[in-house]
């Protein structure tokens, strides 16, 4: 282990953690797509952090967030997302592992039918997780109805906590700077396994949505002082001061393990694309389906139609087309969300087609 790991890992020791996944996940060559493209491609399978079947990327970030919770003796864990958030799921999960009560405020961006409860939705229902479903009001825009799914949730927060019971609230995606500390962890975990291979990374893909785990990631290559691009391919819209939201979530997430000198900047760091998301979040594109086709084709893995099969649709073009050029050494890091590929069939659209 490098010193510099060593100093990295002496950092993130400062805060409450609570395990919860198997850690270091699996890194491995995609061979035949490797050959095909052109250049090395490896996979980082956060798809597989563990304890739970059902794992993905939000568990790093639920370390600290549980960690916190159970330090300040909460109960009640309060939480946010879309009916088939992988976040909200994988919440409820680290909760009832923890012996924390979760409760959870679902956007309805896709209307779940009632009668047939799939995927996440499911599975939050199975951990036994207070779920209160939250529809788009007429006119009421997806952004509108994550606000007021807030403020109903504070409002049950405040009546709780009159009663005496502690509440502890995870903002969507596990988005905070305690959140984001997990995938400086993470990123430091990456730079220990390329250490041990005598790699270097050129690139790192990955989906984006709330931006938690972009700055995280942005974190952890500031602190390991990595050359490295990562580039976050958006699976939803945002606007124009979101690289500069997340640039301050990474500074406040180094802020909080004691590395303040490092800094993440929204202009020359923070590398997002919009291109790839349309026609929407939960709804599936034609590149994403045939990213999704291709990867099990070639090398029997899964991404999912809402967040990583977007994200391995724009590297999948950013290699074909030249961006990155032919032999660089580039790392796709599967964020989980498989489940995605059992939710309504709106989300999932048309995969089996050709």
């Amino acid at each position: 282990m490098s010193e510099q790991t060593m100093k990295a890992r002496a950092l993130l020791e400062a805060l409450p953690k609570t395990k919860l996944g198997f850690f270091p996940t699996p890194f491995h060559k995609l061979e035949q797509l490797s050959a095909q493209l052109g250049v090395e491609l490896y996979i980082k399978r956060d798809d597989m952090t563990g304890a739970s079947l059902f794992g993905g990327n939000k568990i790093r970030k639920l370390e600290y967030l549980i960690g916190d919770a159970v330090a300040k003796q909460c109960e009640y864990v309060f939480t946010f997302g879309a009916t088939q958030s992988n976040h909200a799921m994988q919440t409820a999960w680290a909760c009832r592992k923890c012996g924390l009560k979760p409760i959870l405020y679902l956007v309805a961006v896709v209307k779940p039918d009632e009668s047939d409860v799939r995927a996440n939705l499911l599975l939050d229902r199975i951990l036994g997780a207070e779920v209160h479903i939250v529809e788009p009001e007429e006119g009421e825009s997806e952004a509108e109805a994550e606000d007021r799914s807030v403020v109903l949730a504070r409002a049950q927060m405040a009546k709780l906590e009159a009663a005496g019971h502690r509440c502890y609230e995870v903002p969507m995606g596990g988005a905070s700077d305690v959140g984001s500390v997990g995938f400086i962890d993470g990123y430091v975990e990456l730079c220990e396994q390329l250490e041990a291979a005598g790699m270097k990374a050129d690139y790192v893909f990955h989906g984006t949505g709330t931006g938690g785990t972009m700055a995280g990631l942005q974190a952890g290559r500031k602190l390991m002082n990595a050359e490295t691009e990562i580039i976050s391919i958006n699976v939803s819209h945002k606007d124009e001061g979101y690289p500069a939201r997340t640039a301050d979530l990474a500074n406040r997430s180094l802020g909080l393990i004691g590395a303040d000198e490092r800094k993440v900047d929204a202009g020359s760091d923070i590398h997002t694309d919009l291109n790839y998301y349309l026609p929407g979040y939960e709804i599936p594109n034609e590149a994403a389906s045939e990213a999704i086709r291709l990867l099990a084709r070639t090398e029997g893995l899964f991404v999912d139609p809402v967040y990583t099969g977007k994200a391995f649709a724009g590297m999948l073009d950013y290699i074909r087309s030249g961006k990155v050029p032919l032999g660089s050494t580039v790392v796709f890091w599967h964020t989980g969300g498989a489940t995605a590929l059992f939710a309504e069939q709106e989300i999932l659209g048309d995969l089996i087609a050709k």
